[in-house]
């Protein structure tokens, strides 16, 4: 299906969302739509797809006027979008989320549903068991079942969000081959980033955004520097990290052994120093989330013992982890990380002490703001959290973190940030590193793994190795290990050593 948007404006209060913005995007093509943070790219496509009313401009759909004003608009004329985070039902079965906006009688024929959802699994290739509880689902495996619902309610424009952001290498090949099977089979697919590489290699042709205005429409490829220079008005290059490794132990790790109904992982018994980073590199789901609850001290390990500055952590309570200097930010923001219905002011507010019985709003209010400028979130106090871009609760997520902290976990700290925003957050990680915190991240993107991290473990099946240093790896051997040559290649390393 053709879409054309043309000259469409959105104001939210005094920030201007979208200034006259035109767009077009060709039946059977796989459109690019990129910019930074605030570039406007999530309001635009939210007016698509009904999720925002626009001020002003024209719809047009295979060249007739259209009008959305809900997503129910949208999904009856065809237009369909995968959200950063899936909109599901988590308590549900894979097959009840798949059979939700569908009409009907009361009684739906699940049966009917279940040859339905087959269908279109294998079609895709999407390795989904229907009566798997959507809770028990990574990131990407609830994109992929949003996409067959979507699929299945007649979507013929399909708008993908930030896609790539928190997902598995694996997971991000199987979505781009049903993006390029979507196009093969006539429909236009809509692919929202600010990552350069994922556009080189899904799109055939590419807008920029700035500012909530156009500044680029480009055939792909496209040199990198083109596209950065539009998006930013600039070059940016990638800081080199300093060695922040200090002779003092922060954290041992002694005899762990973590147990759930899928994995059972033996942890090898190593050290880390203050101001170290340490990254845990592995495809999603293969344990590197259970060291980090242990470290958050959100999950019990089966036997061995967890030490923070000599202090045995592994039978105390939250609280004690919390008050050790412990700070954990989770990849999921608006479960885990965020509060949906409150604002950036009252999420400062909880993580401030009340002074007596009363919360010190004016006092809670400065900070805010103190906050909002340092970590340059596009928000106002009083904006609830789920209306900022995915980019803008990272920041708010990070900010929301207490100072000085002991250690440091994160799970894909630059997920849905712009180039831009990673250097920035890096450089604030780093400066804390240098204050002596110790971190330890996952990242699903194996160059900032590389780059930013002093040591790296891997997790590949059950196995988990022995911290390497980054400096002993490449690419290709890392890739090779999380792919399951997990003792040979470390074998190799250790005899090259």
């Amino acid at each position: 299906m053709k879409v054309e948007l043309k000259n469409i404006s959105k104001r939210f209060g005094k920030v201007q969302a979208n200034n006259d913005v035109s767009l077009t995007v060709e039946a059977g093509s796989i459109h690019g739509l990129l910019g930074e943070n605030g570039a406007g790219k999530s309001t635009l496509v939210k007016v698509l797809s009904g999720f925002i009313t626009r001020d002003r401009g024209t719809l047009l759909l295979d060249g007739k006027p259209t009008e959305v004003k809900t997503p129910a608009d949208a999904i009856a004329a065809g237009i369909g979008m995968l959200h950063q985070d899936p909109l599901d039902f988590p308590p549900l079965t894979v097959l009840d989320n798949f059979l939700v906006g569908k009409s009907g009688s009361l009684f739906t024929n699940r049966r009917q549903a279940f040859r339905e959802f087959r269908q279109l699994a294998v079609q895709f290739n999407f390795a989904l068991n229907p009566n798997d509880k959507v809770s028990n689902l990574t990131v990407g495996e609830r994109q992929q079942l949003e996409i067959l619902r979507l699929l299945s309610l007649g979507v013929k424009t399909l708008i993908l969000d930030e896609p790539t952001t928190g997902i598995s290498a694996a997971q991000k090949d199987e979505l781009f081959a049903a993006a390029k099977l979507l196009a093969s089979q006539g429909k236009s697919v809509i692919f929202v980033s600010h990552k350069l590489e994922d556009v080189d290699a899904l799109c055939d042709r590419v807008t920029i955004m700035r500012q909530g205005e156009v500044v680029g429409d480009l055939e792909i490829p496209c040199p990198d520097e083109t596209l950065v220079e539009l998006m930013f008005g600039r070059e940016l290059a990638p800081p080199a990290k300093p060695n922040t490794r200090q002779e003092a132990v922060a954290v041992e790790f002694k005899q762990i052994r973590l147990t759930t109904d899928r994995l059972s992982l033996t942890v090898p018994d190593f050290t880390i120093q203050q101001g170290e980073v340490i990254g845990l590199a592995g495809l999603e789901g293969s344990g590197q989330q259970l060291l980090l609850l242990l470290c958050a001290g959100l999950l019990k390990a089966s036997s061995g013992s967890f030490h923070l500055h000599e202090v045995d952590m592994t039978a105390k309570p939250y609280r004690d982890y919390l008050n050790a200097g412990i700070g954990y930010s989770p990849a999921d923001r608006l479960r885990d990380g965020l509060i949906r219905g409150l604002s950036i002011h009252e999420h400062v507010a909880l993580r401030t002490p009340p002074r007596g019985w009363f919360v010190d709003w004016k006092g809670t209010l400065e900070k805010t703001l103190r906050a909002i400028a340092l970590f340059n979130i596009r928000g106002k106090p009083q904006t609830h959290v789920e209306r900022l871009s995915g980019g803008n609760q990272q920041r708010t997520q990070l900010a929301l973190l207490p100072v000085p902290l002991n250690l440091l976990l994160m799970e894909h700290p630059t997920r849905g940030l712009d180039i831009e925003s990673v250097l920035w957050v890096w450089q604030q990680l780093i400066a804390r590193c240098e204050g002596g915190t110790a971190i330890i991240f996952t990242s699903s993107d194996l160059d900032e793994i590389m780059q930013y991290s002093d040591r790296i473990i891997v997790f590949s099946g059950d196995a988990v190795s022995e911290p390497i240093d980054a400096t002993e790896l490449t690419a290709d051997r890392l890739g090779q290990m999380i792919g399951g040559r997990l003792g040979e290649t470390q074998q190799t390393l250790s005899v090259s050593s």
